[in-house]
């Protein structure tokens, strides 16, 4: 779609792996600028045959475009590519079977400057489909995708030339796979760039396909390189002593790949790759620089063959630390990696490595014979002849620069061997005096150890906290409506009485009894005086609430009436009975007189509080459990004085008895913070270390920003041997506390370089007298 309307006749190429597949027949282009090629072939995968899983996740579909020119009668028909675009398989080893996507289209740069412009031109309109699905649902739901992006090599020594004889930077990661020997993901081609402009964030990841004509065409769909803070980082350059160091180093020379290389793990791989981390926790990521000497014309010798030979110098080893990729729920791990010289026996100690991939296994990758290139490595440009070559070679030897020397490998001499490897050394000792680092990125698609959902860990929790108690049932339900009856009438003859005293006056017992007809006329004022105000729709609105109570609790009608021959029994019913409760509620208004109501509380909450503190600083525990006790017996709904009464049983060591307060708390509020804490630590004093553990997850599953959280689970995993997730648990308070530093300028340093750690971060390990819970 989208081609240009001048062209007449194109055709698509399709390669795969370094293969063609197969060429479509010529297309004309039509005026709206497309092409229909109607082109269909297919490549054969087997786990034994010469395309295997890794090769579908590894290596994408290529797709050329290419232009048939017009020929001559005498002469060749001519071609000219035109654009190059990438079709990504992964999607058939996520259980898809068929998907359509549309490709974009790079164009193929006419000068050398144009490669700089790598928007896509058009696209292709792509489908790709299996007979069955390469993967069953087992290996689907158990298998796991591996994927290692090698971003840069930053601060490289400076006997690295910008201009010589043709040089390829790689670098190889060794991945544990199941058997004796490990899997290498190989990085050739690396661009070495002067100290200039950072590289930019985000930018594209690139596929591992060596030189295209197309250099768009090398950035993998929708995969970029984003960055982020160093101190959020998984290597060992991520502290804030080194983040000068980093910045500087980006703009320094530099060696960038940008490279993405991809495993696909099969359920026995997974366990291999979690076992093997398990007992080593390093990856040996190793890096040189492989020198290629061109060929020369004519025959060649055997001397002249091992001069053709690729030479291998500056060998390092950076260390990769994977633990982290067995925490729960970790997927990737991101940082920058110094890089050493390489020495055998340094090597095996922390990898556990017996072989270097470049100088050990140099013939199964290619680097021992021109022309036996890897896959994904490019071959090589053109160089100057031979002769040449052999005068730079002599210039070189005459040089000063001792360490800079490039020795062949020769593993049929042991001692020739011996002497390159000491060569080899001295080499990667510089990446130590420029402080060399290489930026890595490990993903999996799936984590190694899944991480509990936040649903499970509140189930958990739940079946840990006993439930509360059930209200006890209201079996005095009916008692307390009518009570409620006499209350409300009891009030509204009150309020009546005072309004006939304002208007009439108090009658005194001395004055006589008063005659029926003035006890009339006043009857009807006050009636008058009631409706003219609206009171007495006032007292009616005041008593309908008891009314409706009554009716539902003594009577229990709650529904509609079938007939009004019901309605109007019933209400004669209701009326007779609430005329005499009223009598009933007016006798015992004139026959006894209204208690006094209790004086109310004097000592307020935080009094009690306080009493409780000052009885603890006393060392008086037995007042101060009465004051903490009478807190919660004025209100038991209330977390924060569960919380310290629990506090103060640890106190006392009483740790069944803590255990209770804060379960308490916790019932009362399931994701309170404080009280999944503490419920933890009550666990592992009475030596339940499983509860604690879920109770510690919880707490930072709920509030990933807590620093007390992650390091109260770092000491509990500690404490259960357990170095792994105890060092992670370290490192996510180290980042969230740095992250609360970076908030607020300043308060990571004081005066006199000293570190101010947030008031909330700071908790003795059991509250004493003179602290309170948060």
């Amino acid at each position: 779609k989208t081609l240009k309307s001048d062209l007449s006749v194109t055709l698509v190429r399709v390669e795969h792996k370094g293969a063609i597949l197969g060429d479509s027949s010529t297309a004309d282009v039509l005026p709206d600028g497309t092409a229909n090629y109607h082109f269909m072939t297919s490549f054969e995968c087997s786990p034994d045959g010469p395309i295997s899983l890794d090769d579908v996740v590894q290596n994408p579909l290529l797709l050329t475009v290419i232009e048939v020119l017009p020929k001559d009668k005498r002469q060749k028909e001519k071609t000219l590519p035109l654009g190059q675009a990438v079709v990504d398989l992964l999607p058939l080893l996520q259980g898809q079977s068929s998907f359509k996507v549309l490709a974009p289209l790079y164009a193929v740069p006419t000068f050398p400057s144009e490669s700089l412009h790598l928007e896509a031109q058009g696209a292709l309109e792509v489908t790709v489909c299996t007979e069955e699905p390469l993967l069953s649902p087992a290996e689907l739901s158990k298998g796991n995708l591996l994927t290692v992006t090698l971003e840069a090599a930053y601060s490289v020594p400076e006997a690295f030339p910008p201009s010589a004889a043709l040089q390829n930077y790689m670098a190889c990661l060794q991945v544990p796979a199941p058997g004796e020997e490990e899997f290498p993901l190989l990085f050739t081609n690396g661009i070495l760039k002067l100290a200039g402009e950072k590289e930019p964030l985000p930018r594209p990841k690139n596929w591992p396909l060596g030189d295209l004509v197309a250099p768009g065409a090398l950035s993998i769909p929708n995969s970029f390189i984003t960055g982020g803070p160093y101190e959020d980082e998984d290597g060992e350059l991520n502290k804030r002593e080194d983040r000068e160091f980093r910045i500087q180093a980006e703009g320094r020379r530099r060696i960038v790949w940008d490279v993405e290389r991809r495993r696909y793990l099969d359920p026995a791989a997974v366990l291999t790759l979690q076992k093997c981390i398990s007992t080593c926790h390093y990856w040996p990521l190793e890096v040189c620089r492989v020198a290629v000497a061109a060929p020369s014309k004519g025959k060649t010798s055997k001397a002249d063959k091992g001069d053709e030979e690729k030479q291998i110098s500056f060998h390092g080893v950076a260390y990769v630390n994977v633990v982290p990729l067995l925490c729960p729920g970790v997927k990737q791990i991101r940082g920058a990696f110094p890089v050493f010289s390489y020495q055998d026996k340094e090597v095996l100690e922390k990898t556990k490595s017996q072989r270097s991939v470049f100088r050990d296994l140099g013939t199964q990758l290619g680097l021992t014979k021109r022309g036996s290139w890897a896959s994904g490595v490019s071959a090589p440009r053109a160089a100057p002849p031979k002769a040449q070559k052999e005068d730079k070679a002599t210039k070189d030897k005459d040089s000063n620069r001792m360490m800079s020397i490039t020795t062949k490998l020769q593993p049929s001499d042991a001692t020739v061997e011996a002497e390159n490897a000491t060569t080899l050394s001295l080499d990667g000792q510089q990446y130590v005096e420029a402080g060399t680092f290489l930026v890595v990125e490990i993903k999996l698609d799936k984590a190694l150890v899944p991480k509990r959902s936040p649903q499970e860990l509140a189930g958990r929790v739940k079946e840990m906290i006993p439930p509360r108690p059930p209200l006890p049932p209201q079996t005095a339900g009916a008692k307390k409506a009518v009570e409620d009856y006499h209350k409300h009438i009891t009030s509204v003859a009150l309020a009546i009485l005072s309004e006939y005293h304002e208007l009439f006056g108090k009658q005194l017992p001395q004055q006589g009894a008063i005659d029926p007809q003035t006890l009339e006329e006043q009857r009807r004022q006050l009636n008058f005086e009631l409706n003219s105000s609206g009171k007495y729709f006032a007292f009616k609105e005041q008593l309908k609430y008891a009314v409706v109570k009554i009716v539902r609790e003594k009577y229990l009608k709650t529904t509609a009436f079938e007939s009004q021959e019901q309605l109007q029994a019933f209400l004669s019913e209701l009326y007779v009975y609430l005329m005499e409760q009223m009598h009933v509620a007016l006798n015992q208004l004139l026959s006894e007189e209204a208690a006094s109501p209790a004086p109310p509380s004097r000592v307020t909450q935080e009094q009690l509080w306080l009493f409780a503190r000052e009885a603890e600083v006393n060392k008086d525990y037995k007042l101060a459990s009465l004051y903490h006790q009478q807190r919660l017996a004025q209100d038991q709904h209330n977390l924060q004085y569960w919380l310290d009464y629990g506090a103060f049983c640890l106190l006392l060591e009483e740790a069944t008895k803590a255990q209770e307060c804060f379960q308490q708390a916790l019932s009362l509020d399931p994701q309170n913070i404080p009280s999944l804490l503490l419920c933890g630590v009550v666990a592992v004093e009475l030596q339940h270390y499983e509860e604690a553990e879920v109770f510690f997850e919880d707490a930072c599953c709920l509030e990933p920003s807590s620093v007390v959280a992650w390091t109260l689970a770092g000491l509990f995993y500690e404490l259960q041997d357990n170095n792994i997730q105890a060092e992670m648990a370290f490192r996510e308070a180290k980042k969230v506390l740095q992250a609360q530093e970076r908030r607020i300028p300043g308060a990571a340093e004081g005066e006199g370089g000293e570190k101010h750690i947030p008031a909330e971060c700071v908790r003795s390990p059991s509250p004493g007298p003179g602290e309170r819970v948060p």
